[in-house]
């Protein structure tokens, strides 16, 4: 299982409002400056003094996820579907979310040791995140609260026009199958064997590479019928590859989870701030804007949860 795998345009003129918000959040990551508050935000009054004097929040991410966390094509701006969120929280906090590239293993460490306010990852709620259990069932910490946002399972990626008309999992039954070794998507290609077997199909033929790349090489060639990601990651390799003309996702999310914001467990005031500020823009119509621009839409939450994983 990869670490991410585990962790589980609009208008014009809306562009221009993200892009612009975005701009205030996610530049020089790794830069100390305070930029100006807004006192007259909705929510100013409800952030904890010591973030409204330090004039900044800071969020640790691992910017290397797209399309959800990664850098600009100018190497510095850190773009993405989790830094437009950012830049919707940051206007209803009226403090900045600073974003600090950092390695994924260690965001919760991190956290937890206050170098960081916050996470904004791509981090999959899970039950042993929150109570601070390692992969091998050991108590490793405090553990953290999540404030769900996002959910994110696996998607199914077939060539442009799907001429295999490939729609679920027990359609791939007889057929070649190429992914990534390593991952839950190789997991599950291999319980569904055991359902193609039990239904007197034919089995899935798993083509299995160390990058995905070369998976996708495969289904591009023809080679494969299909490949299987995490949804971000196919939804955003159906939109780029070959400037969308290679490949489209078809059904839905397979076993999708949340992914949420983690805080410290004794920073409940921050926590219940930024809830607060998430259903602000689902509300308002905003965070649907924000998916829309990224073709992310059915990651999409109504309700905004703590702990939900």
């Amino acid at each position: 299982m990869t670490a991410h795998s585990a962790r589980r345009r609009i208008s014009a003129a809306g562009a221009a409002l993200v892009a612009g918000a975005l701009l205030l959040t996610a530049c020089g990551d790794d830069g100390d400056s305070k930029p100006p508050v807004d006192k007259s935000a909705p929510l100013y009054a409800k952030v904890p003094e010591k973030y409204q004097k330090a004039q900044v929040i800071k969020v640790g991410s691992d910017v290397a996820y797209a399309p959800n966390e990664y850098y600009d094509s100018d190497g510095k701006t850190i773009i993405g579907m989790d830094p437009d969120i950012a830049a919707a929280i940051s206007k209803q906090l009226g403090i900045q979310l600073q974003f600090k590239n950092q390695s994924f293993d260690g965001l919760i460490t991190s956290l937890n040791s206050k170098r960081i306010d916050l996470i904004m990852s791509s981090m999959s709620d899970t039950k042993d995140r929150q109570n601070g259990v390692d992969k091998d069932g050991k108590k490793a910490g405090p553990g953290v609260d999540f404030v769900d946002y996002f959910n994110a399972g696996t998607s199914i990626l077939v060539q442009k026009g799907n001429p295999k008309g490939i729609k679920t999992l027990d359609d791939l039954c007889g057929q070649t199958v190429a992914l990534q070794k390593g991952t839950t998507q190789e997991e599950m290609a291999n319980k569904q064997q055991e359902k193609c077997a039990a239904a007197g199909k034919g089995k899935i033929d798993l083509l299995t590479f160390d990058k995905d790349t070369d998976a996708l090489l495969q289904l591009k060639q023809g080679r494969s019928v299909a490949d299987m990601n995490d949804f971000p990651v196919a939804a955003y390799n159906a939109q780029t590859a070959n400037n969308g003309g290679d490949f489209e996702v078809v059904g839905e999310q397979l076993e999708a989870g949340p992914y949420g914001v983690a805080l410290r467990k004794d920073d409940t005031q921050l926590r219940d701030v930024v809830k607060e500020a998430l259903e602000n823009i689902v509300k308002s119509g905003e965070y649907t804007k924000i998916l829309e621009a990224r073709k992310l839409t059915q990651g999409a939450v109504t309700q905004i949860a703590v702990n939900g994983g």
